[in-house]
């Protein structure tokens, strides 16, 4: 009986230790994404009204044109004549 209650501590340890380094990776790893997602450049888009380039998160979007700002967006793209 001794020995079965030895044989079951060491597999609780055994299934503990391993889970601790387990989430441990796991942490790292998450870690490791959000620093690459962090330090991703941003795109930088051309307004289709006046040509400015701006960050994307700045600018406005309209279906597939992108605006430096909504007074650009309410005027709309510009005209290939100018």
């Amino acid at each position: 009986m001794r020995n079965l209650l030895i044989f079951l501590l060491v597999l609780g340890a055994i299934w503990w230790v391993r889970r601790a380094v387990t989430r441990s990776r796991a942490a790292r790893r998450d870690d490791k994404r959000q620093r690459a997602a962090e330090t991703l450049p941003e795109r930088i888009l051309a307004c289709a009204h006046c040509g400015v380039h701006v960050p994307e998160a700045e600018g406005v979007r309209d279906g597939e044109a992108f605006y430096c700002c909504e007074a650009h967006r309410r005027l709309g793209a510009a005209s290939k004549g100018r």
